[in-house]
Parts: structure tokens; C-alpha cells; sequence
């Protein structure tokens, strides 16, 4: 078993790529845990204390839960994934069974702020993408997936997910095996992921 962290800071385009990498490699070997399922359950606290918290820092996640899991996962077990509830601020009653395959992609913007889950993933990747183009990608995803008004999302981007970006994820870079410029949308990064996890499955690497 091959786990394959990516991370990058917010806009970033990891999910995209990592929905494309999903739609190139068979699923019957491979599969994805996602930071955003393993943000800590907040359900003591009101709707408007969740609101209010930072979930652009560490300590937003259940990192001891999400490390267990891969865990899990890479000694063969399967596990059952918490689902998270964006609108809420919650996690949901449900939770989502994730099987052990070949291949298991990590992806987040904080996952390598962890040490364990550092230490556990076999390659990390990190997306690069200037600034101004991944606020322009969050303003854009916001309003459009979550409904959220456009000028809330520009003073969000530049009063706290900038500083929290310079802060927690910018440093991550150091601990990554490669670092992929996504600046332009027809980018080949994940075709660049996609034959390195081909070549893992051949046992080329």
C-alpha cells in the first residue's frame, strides 16, 4: 500500500486534480481521504461559536482520529470515515465506509502540519499557485458551491486564510518530494501524479 499526500493552500485546484487522478487510475486500486472530513466535532458549541471558529489552523482538525485511520487502512483494515457537514459546522450522524486499496491519496491544506501523518505518507506533493489567482478560485467556488456571499469571501482570503496560508502551510513546502506549478488550468499535474501512481502500481518504484 502507497499513500500519496497533496496538499497546497487554498485554490489551489487539489480537488479538481485529484478528481481527475480518481477518473485515470481504476478504482479497484485506488481511493481518497480528505482533510475536510476529519475537522474536530464541535457539536458542544453553538451554531454561531462554530461559526466563529478558525478552521484554517491546526488545531481544527482531529488529526489523532484521521492518523488512526490511515493507519488502519495501511495495516489493511477498512475504516468508517466521519462525513462533515460544511453548512453546519458539524459532523453528520452518517459515516462513510472507506476500503483498503493499493493506492490511498491524502489530500488537505493542513495534512503535513501533522508530524504522524507526515511521517506515514510514502511521497507528498505540494501545489503551487500564486496568490491573487487562488483568491480569485475561493471567491469563485464559495459563491457558486456554497452560496456564500462574494465580498465576505475576498475579506476571509485577506484577513485570515492569506496569514493562515503564510503561517501553517507555505512552510510545509520543505517536507514535500515535489512541487507542482497549477497556476493555469490546463496545467499536467495531474497527469504528472497519475503516471507516478501507475508506475508505483507496476512496482517501478
Amino acid at each position: 500500500m502507497y499513500l500519496i499526500g497533496i496538499t497546497g493552500g487554498t485554490g489551489c485546484g487539489k480537488s479538481t486534480i485529484v478528481d481527475k487522478i480518481i477518473n485515470e487510475i481504476s478504482e479497484k486500486d485506488i481511493c481518497v481521504l480528505s482533510q475536510d472530513s476529519y475537522y474536530k466535532d464541535n457539536s458542544n458549541l453553538s451554531f454561531e461559536q462554530r461559526d466563529k471558529l478558525n478552521y484554517d489552523i491546526p488545531e481544527a482538525l482531529d488529526f489523532e482520529l484521521f492518523y488512526e485511520h490511515l493507519k488502519l487502512l495501511k495495516d489493511g483494515f477498512s475504516i468508517k470515515r466521519p462525513n462533515y457537514s460544511f453548512s453546519n459546522h458539524l459532523r453528520t450522524n452518517d459515516t462513510t465506509l472507506i476500503m483498503p486499496k493499493k493506492i490511498i491519496i491524502i489530500e488537505g491544506i493542513l495534512i503535513l502540519s501533522d508530524k504522524n501523518i507526515r511521517n506515514i505518507l510514502n511521497h507528498r506533493v505540494y501545489i503551487e499557485v500564486d496568490e491573487n489567482i487562488r483568491e480569485k478560485r475561493r471567491v469563485e467556488r464559495d459563491f457558486v458551491e456554497r452560496g456564500r456571499n462574494k465580498l465576505n469571501t475576498i475579506k476571509l482570503f485577506n484577513e485570515l486564510l492569506h496569514p493562515m496560508h503564510n503561517l501553517h502551510i507555505e512552510p510545509v513546502k520543505k517536507y514535500c518530494d515535489l512541487i507542482l506549478d497549477n497556476n493555469n488550468l490546463d496545467s499536467d499535474c495531474d497527469v504528472i501524479i497519475s503516471n507516478f501512481i501507475k508506475k508505483v502500481l507496476k512496482n517501478e518504484i
